[in-house]
C-alpha cells in the first residue's frame, strides 16, 4: 500500500511560487531541535513550515559532559517527524546544523549517528567559531547594511562577531549559553551576571569602538524582546528589526536580574513555559555584554544561524539583491490583479517626484518601490476590510530587510490607498516613524487612489499619463484616447492628492 507521502500529485497550490523547490534546515540546539521548511533557497526566504522541540539537550552537560539519555530520546523522536513533514512537502534539500551541545558532548558520535541514519544526509556539527560566522551572516541577510557587533544567544554558548561592510571580520565563542549559565550559577541571575561579567573581560567587545550597536540573536533574547514590548506598551509585536536604546535595555535587564528569580519576575507570565527560567539568564547575559560593549543600542534578529547559513550558500549576485524589494515582488506576482502595474504604478510615481522637484533618499525611494508593488495585494479581500487586511498583511507580515518606521510607512500607504486619507486602519502604527516618513506615506496612497480608477490595476495606461506643475497648479494630462476618464471621481481623488501635496486644490487640473 503507497503510504500517503509518496503520492504522485503535486501539493504546491496556486499561491506558491511557480516552480519553487523547497528547502529546510534541521536546527539542533542547546534548548531546542527546529525544523524550518522555506518556499525556496533565495534572498528573501519564505517559511512554510516550522515546528521546535523543546529538548534542552545542553542541560547539565557542563557536569556530565554527556548529552542525557532523556534529552536523546526526545529529540530523537522529534526528529523522526520532522523527517515524515520533509518527505510529505518534497523538500529538496535538508540541512542539519549542530551546535554547542552536541559539539561539546563527548558521546555525540552515537546520536549523530542516529540522526544522520533518520533524515539520510550528514549532520553539521558546528564549531564556535562557524556558528559565530553564521550568526553574523544571518543578522545581515536579515538587516542589510547592518554594522556593528552580532551575539547569538543559545542554550550552551554565546557567539560574537564583528561585522563591517556585510562581512564578519573576527569572532569567538563563549560557555555562556541560557542554559550552561543556569547550571554554572546554580540558578542564580546575579550570580550568572557576574560569571559572564568575568568571562567577558578581556572579549572582542573589550575592543571595539564604543557606541556601536549590538545585534542580539536568539530565542531566550527574542522572548526578553518581546517582554519588553509588552512591559512599554510597544504597537508593533516583532521581534525583527526591533530597536531599543542600550542604556534603557540594560535598565530594563537590571530589574529582571536584581529580582534573583527563575519565575517571579515582573512579565514572567507573558513568556512561554520553555524560555520562563531561561530569560533571566538571557537577561544576564545582555546587560553584562552592553556594558562591556559600551553599545548604543541593540536591534533583535530573528534571523540567525539558519538563514545565515543559507545566506551563506548564495552567490555574490544573490547576496546582493534586496530582501525587502524581492519579497515585496513575489507577494505582486501571488496576490495582484497585474503585477505588471506595480511597475507601472514605480514610473507613475517617480514621475511626479521628479517634476514636483522633491528630494527622494536612496532609502525613501525604496520604501515606494516597495509600496507599488505591495499595492494591489488586498483585492481579493471585502470591501471593507481591505484596508485592514493588508495593513495587516505588511505591518505583520515576513517581509525583511525593513525596519519598524519602514514597515509603519509601508502601513501607511495601504491603509490609505484602501480607505482614504481618513483612515484609522495603520493609526497605531503612525508613531513608529517620524512625521516626515507620515507626510510622505499620505503623499504615496493619495497618489495610489489617483492611479487606480484611471487603470483598474491593469497595466499599459499609467505610462501614457504625466503630471506637471505651474506654479500652484496642480495638472494631469491624459492622452486624447482616454480622455473620457476625466470623471468627477478622477477629479475628486486628484484635489484630495494635491491638497496633501500643498498645491491649491481648487485650480487642480485634467486635461
Amino acid at each position: 500500500m503507497t503510504q500517503f507521502w509518496g503520492v504522485d500529485a503535486d501539493p504546491t497550490a496556486q499561491g506558491r511560487i511557480k516552480g519553487a523547490r523547497p528547502v529546510a534546515v534541521l536546527d539542533i540546539g542547546s534548548n531546542s531541535v527546529r525544523l524550518v521548511v522555506y518556499e525556496r533557497h533565495a534572498r528573501s526566504l519564505t517559511p512554510l513550515y516550522n515546528e521546535k522541540s523543546a529538548c534542552a539537550l545542553g542541560r547539565g552537560i557542563a557536569k556530565s559532559g554527556k548529552l542525557s539519555e532523556a534529552s536523546m530520546s526526545q529529540a530523537i523522536e522529534a526528529i523522526k517527524r520532522f523527517a515524515l513533514v520533509a518527505r510529505m512537502m518534497r523538500v529538496g534539500k535538508v540541512y542539519i546544523l549542530a551546535t554547542s551541545a552536541v559539539r561539546d558532548a563527548s558521546n555525540r558520535a552515537d546520536f549523530v549517528s542516529a540522526v544522520e541514519a533518520i533524515m539520510e544526509t550528514d549532520v553539521n556539527v558546528l564549531s564556535g567559531e562557524q556558528e559565530a560566522h553564521f550568526a553574523a551572516l544571518g543578522a545581515v541577510a536579515g538587516i542589510p547594511g547592518f554594522s556593528g557587533i552580532v551575539g547569538d544567544l543559545g542554550g550552551g554558548s554565546l557567539e560574537f562577531s564583528a561585522i563591517d561592510a556585510g562581512h564578519d571580520t573576527s569572532g569567538e565563542s563563549f560557555e555562556l549559553g541560557a542554559i550552561r549559565l543556569q547550571d554554572d550559577s546554580d540558578s542564580s541571575p546575579v550570580r550568572a551576571a557576574e560569571i559572564v561579567r568575568s568571562k567577558l573581560k578581556h572579549s572582542i567587545l573589550s575592543k571595539a569602538d564604543p557606541n556601536l550597536q549590538f545585534a542580539a540573536i536568539g530565542g531566550t533574547w527574542r522572548s526578553l524582546a518581546k517582554l519588553h514590548q509588552i512591559s512599554t506598551g510597544y504597537p508593533l509585536h516583532m521581534v525583527q528589526d526591533y530597536t531599543v536604546p542600550a542604556a534603557e535595555m540594560i535598565s530594563f535587564c537590571d530589574s529582571i536580574v536584581a529580582n534573583n528569580s527563575t519565575k517571579s519576575y515582573a512579565g514572567a507570565g507573558d513568556v512561554s513555559s520553555s524560555r520562563r527560567e531561561l530569560v533571566p539568564f538571557g537577561a544576564a547575559a545582555m546587560s553584562e555584554l552592553l556594558k562591556a560593549g559600551r553599545f548604543e543600542s541593540v536591534v533583535f534578529s530573528a534571523l540567525g544561524v539558519r538563514e545565515g547559513f543559507l545566506y551563506g550558500l548564495l552567490d555574490e549576485r544573490e547576496q546582493n539583491i534586496d530582501p525587502l524589494i524581492q519579497g515585496a515582488e513575489e507577494l505582486s506576482t501571488l496576490r495582484s490583479r497585474s503585477p505588471a502595474h506595480a511597475h507601472d504604478l514605480i514610473e507613475f510615481t517617480g514621475q511626479y517626484i521628479h517634476v514636483a522637484g522633491l528630494e527622494e533618499a536612496a532609502e525613501d525611494r525604496r520604501l515606494r518601490i516597495v509600496a507599488c508593488l505591495l499595492a494591489d495585494i488586498g483585492w481579493r479581500s471585502h470591501p471593507d476590510y481591505r484596508g485592514p487586511q493588508s495593513v495587516d498583511n505588511v505591518a505583520y507580515g515576513s517581509l525583511t530587510g525593513v525596519d519598524h518606521p519602514g514597515r509603519s510607512f509601508l502601513a501607511q500607504v495601504m491603509a490609505i490607498r484602501y480607505d482614504g486619507l481618513k483612515s484609522k486602519s495603520a493609526l497605531d502604527l503612525v508613531s513608529l516613524g517620524s512625521p516626515a516618513l507620515t507626510a510622505r506615506a499620505r503623499m504615496i496612497g493619495a497618489m495610489f487612489r489617483v492611479a487606480y480608477p484611471m487603470t483598474a490595476a491593469m497595466p499599459g495606461i499609467l505610462p501614457r499619463i504625466r503630471f506637471s506643475i505651474d506654479g500652484k497648479t496642480l495638472l494631469l494630462h491624459l492622452p486624447t484616447d482616454l480622455a473620457f476618464l476625466n470623471g468627477d471621481h478622477l477629479r475628486n481623488r486628484l484635489r484630495h492628492f494635491a491638497e496633501e501635496a500643498g498645491y491649491d486644490a481648487s485650480k487642480v487640473q485634467v486635461g
